[in-house]
């Protein structure tokens, strides 16, 4: 059995990467992380030069990805939340499985989790709840699909405006946006995964959930 990862994070050895790396451990099973960024995947076209064959028009690495997914027994997306919703490398990907559906629906029984990583804390009362978007985005994909998923992984990330040099001044910082008008770089500090003993437990968590599945589908 392998269970395929894919992170959306551009950032080395982040967060997301971290998170996804441990419930792929947590499996026990042959796994890969792929990550977004060493690929060239276009959104999809919306052309459906893609039902008779199952794979798509566009010559790219998408229809490598698409390729490993439909190999994979199981599927972990990870991603990060821009603009409360999930990041522009992760939608392009979930597009690109598009040609897997037709006729076949070469995902359908595969057991799937979501791991997103947010600024906004949750149940923030100005802001959007842009963790559970992100998981709502992958797990109402994994559903139309006909996957089936088993659990998401929430971990507290960090604003840009942490290490551009601006967070303190900046009247567009979202320090502030998001912490209060007093709150500075310093004050916030910085998230790490390691340090966040709820989401650690729950990518663990999510590794075992996707192996059970597994087992349970034979």
């Amino acid at each position: 059995m392998k269970v395929l990862g894919v992170s959306g994070s551009p950032i080395p050895n982040s967060n997301t990467d971290r998170a996804l790396k441990m419930a792929l451990e947590a499996t026990g099973c042959e796994t890969e992380f792929i990550k977004l960024i060493d690929y060239n995947v276009a959104p999809c076209r919306a052309c459906l030069g893609c039902v008779d064959t199952n794979r798509c028009v566009n010559k790219d690495d998408g229809v490598i990805l698409a390729e490993k997914a439909k190999e994979a027994d199981a599927l972990i997306i990870a991603c990060y939340t821009t603009y409360s919703t999930i990041d522009s490398r992760t939608k392009a990907f979930i597009e690109r499985l598009y040609p897997l559906r037709h006729l076949h629906g070469f995902m359908a029984g595969k057991p799937g989790g979501a791991i997103v990583t947010s600024a906004i804390p949750d149940k923030h009362e100005m802001l959007p709840p842009a963790g559970n978007m992100g998981v709502d985005a992958i797990r109402f994909y994994m559903m139309e699909e006909g996957m089936n998923f088993v659990g998401y992984v929430k971990v507290s990330g960090n604003v840009p405006c942490i290490k551009c040099g601006y967070g303190d001044e900046c009247k567009m910082s979202a320090v502030k946006m998001i912490f209060g008008p007093n709150a500075t770089v310093d004050s916030v500090g910085i998230n790490r995964f390691e340090g966040q003993p709820v989401a650690t437990n729950a990518a663990m968590e999510l590794g075992k959930e996707i192996a059970q599945a597994l087992r349970i589908k034979g």
